[in-house]
C-alpha cells in the first residue's frame, strides 16, 4: 500500500502503459483518477475503472483531451473537489504518427505534438498549479511521472513527429525539475522501451517486432506491468531524493 490515501491522475489510462498504471497505483492504496479521449481498452476487457472497482478500488474516469486546456484544467479541478488533493500526475497520453519527415505532414505534425508535447506540458503545468497550493508532505508536495520513451533520446526509424514529442518530455521533465524543486515538488520520467500493449505502433499497421528483438538485449520484449512498477516507485515516498531522472525500463536496449 505505498500509495494509500493518496490521489493519483493517470492521463491516456484507458489502454496500454496507462490502464497498467492505473491498476497498479489503485492496488496500492491510491484513489486513481483516469483521464481520457476512449473508454474502452484498445486491447480488450473490461474498462479499466470497472477493473479496479470490481477488485475493491476507487477510481474515476473522465473524458480528457489532453491537447485542451479546458479538459486538463476540468480533470485536475474535479479530481481535487473530490479527493481533496493532487499527489501524482502521470502524463502519460500519447499518440503515434509512423513516418519519416518527408512523408510527416503538417497535420500528422500538429496532431502528434499536441498529444506528445502540448498534452504534457498542460498536464506538468495544471498539476504544478494546483501542488503549490498543497502543504508539504514528508519531502514533497506532489510528484509527477512522465512517460516518455528511449525514442526521446535515439531515433525512432520512421517515427519523426512521435520521437520529437517524446525528447520534448524528456526536457520539460528536467526544466521542471530545476525550477521547482525549492518548492518540494518532485518530477521524474519513465522511458520505456518496446512494450507489447496489443496495438500496432506505425500506421500502417506493421508491428516490428524483429527490430524490436534485435535492439533488446533481455530474451523478452517489455509488458505494461513493467513500466506500471517503475511508475509506481517515482510516484511513492520511497522516491525522495531523486528529481529530473529519466529510467529506462528498456531491456537494456539503451546500453546495446
Amino acid at each position: 500500500m505505498r500509495l494509500s490515501g493518496k490521489t493519483a491522475i493517470v492521463t491516456g489510462g484507458s489502454s496500454g502503459i496507462g490502464r497498467a498504471i492505473a491498476i497498479l497505483f489503485a492496488k496500492e492504496g491510491a484513489n486513481v483518477v483516469i483521464g481520457d479521449v476512449l473508454t474502452d481498452p484498445r486491447e480488450g476487457g473490461e474498462p479499466t475503472d470497472q477493473v479496479i472497482a470490481d477488485a475493491g478500488g476507487t477510481c474515476r474516469a473522465y473524458r480528457c483531451d489532453v491537447s485542451r486546456w479546458d479538459n486538463v484544467d476540468e480533470l485536475v479541478t474535479r479530481s481535487v473537489a473530490e479527493f481533496g488533493k493532487l499527489d501524482v500526475m502521470v502524463n502519460n497520453a500519447a499518440i503515434v504518427a509512423g513516418k519519416k519527415i518527408l512523408e510527416t505532414t503538417e497535420e500528422d505534425w500538429d496532431r502528434v505534438m499536441a498529444t506528445n508535447a502540448k498534452g504534457v506540458f498542460f498536464g506538468c503545468k495544471r498539476a504544478i498549479q494546483q501542488m503549490l497550493t498543497q502543504e508539504v508532505v514528508g519531502d514533497a508536495r506532489g510528484r509527477i511521472v512522465n512517460i516518455t520513451s528511449q525514442h526521446g533520446m535515439v531515433s525512432a526509424p520512421a517515427k519523426f513527429a512521435y520521437g520529437v514529442g517524446k525528447a520534448s518530455a524528456v526536457y520539460m521533465t528536467r526544466q521542471i525539475a530545476v525550477d521547482y524543486a525549492e518548492n518540494n515538488i518532485i518530477c521524474n520520467a519513465v522511458a520505456p522501451g518496446r512494450i507489447l500493449t496489443g496495438k500496432p505502433m506505425n500506421d500502417d499497421g506493421n508491428d516490428p517486432i524483429e527490430y524490436s528483438h534485435m535492439r533488446t538485449p533481455m530474451p523478452r520484449l517489455g509488458r505494461p506491468d513493467d513500466v506500471a512498477q517503475a511508475s509506481l516507485f517515482l510516484a511513492s515516498d520511497e522516491a525522495t531524493y531523486i528529481t529530473g531522472h529519466n529510467l529506462m525500463v528498456d531491456g537494456g536496449w539503451m546500453a546495446y
